[in-house]
């Protein structure tokens, strides 16, 4: 299921996702790739169906169960809904209104229903976010993969900004989070992994004026797509390829930051390129050093 597209309002983007693991971004939105232009009828998934989408790894059923509901358990916190400009007309509602998990079954299933008013965010779409299922799932940080949908909503822009209080929000960025704990454990991780997907990409920080310059959004630029763009994967040589050519000609990573994104790309244990690169540096020093003892014996 390489090329499974996952397809939405835009309005899906600006809730934000607190507290789900990697694993219930993935069952979440691997649930929304199949519930797109289904209207109003209940869909069912099968668990090796909805395994295979997300690319669940437990086998067990036992454990495949709670995951399912504590993601409905979360996506039950998301706040969906509209109010009035002067406030005094609010409403709110879930995205799904029936969500059966059956173990007991001889082929075990989910049944999944949405609710009537959420109908708008998967069906008749106007404007969307759309992206490859298999890109956004095999990204591993949580903070990654929002960045990732985030920024494929300006796919053909090329471009995004977020304040210092959206950025937090809609990445759910802890508020004990100082400076340097933003820098190594979100901005790393996003452009470790997201550099492979987004050609040229750079992030920016915006200071603003007072002491100290403190820093008041985050700006994302890389090489726009055409509007004509598939998100197909084009085989997994080729994939891999056009990914190590993004990281290798990306002039904003430091060479640790690409050896670990190369890591990541290629399913290597962290360390792996770097040690790799060390030991090719060291060799050709050593060779160096070799040639010149060698010159200069014979000079002698």
């Amino acid at each position: 299921m390489s090329n499974e597209i996952v397809k939405y309002d835009p309005e899906l983007n600006t809730i934000p996702l607190r507290k789900f693991t990697p694993v219930e971004m993935n069952l979440f939105f691997s649930i929304v790739s199949r519930m797109r232009d289904k209207g109003d009828e209940t869909v069912r998934f099968s668990f090796d169906q909805l395994k295979e989408l997300s690319a669940y790894k437990p086998t067990a059923n036992n454990r495949f169960i709670d995951d399912i509901e504590s993601t409905y358990q979360k996506i039950l916190g998301l706040r969906f809904g509209r109010r009035s400009k002067d406030g005094l007309y609010r409403e709110f509602f879930v995205m799904f209104t029936e969500f059966e998990i059956n173990g007991h079954a001889d082929d075990p299933y989910v049944d999944i229903k949405i609710y009537p008013k959420a109908i708008k965010l998967l069906n008749e779409l106007e404007s969307w976010v759309r992206y490859a299922l298999s890109e956004f799932r095999d990204l591993k940080s949580s903070y990654a993969k929002t960045m990732f949908r985030l920024l494929k909503q300006f796919r053909t822009t090329g471009y995004a900004y977020f304040s210092v209080a959206d950025f937090n929000e809609l990445l759910d960025v802890p508020k004990s989070y100082k400076s340097s704990n933003i820098n190594q454990s979100v901005l790393k991780p996003i452009k470790e992994e997201l550099t492979p997907l987004f050609r040229g990409l750079t992030v920016r920080k915006k200071y603003g004026k007072g002491r100290g310059k403190p820093v008041i959004g985050y700006s994302f630029t890389w090489k726009s797509e055409k509007k004509n763009a598939n998100d197909f994967s084009q085989g997994q040589f080729q994939d891999e390829r056009q990914k190590l050519f993004n990281i290798q000609h990306n002039g904003e990573l430091t060479e640790q930051e690409k050896w670990r994104a190369i890591d990541k790309v290629k399913g290597l244990t962290l360390g792996s390129t770097e040690k790799q690169a060390l030991a090719v540096k060291q060799a050709e020093h050593d060779k160096k050093i070799r040639d010149q003892a060698r010159k200069e014996a014979l000079a002698e």
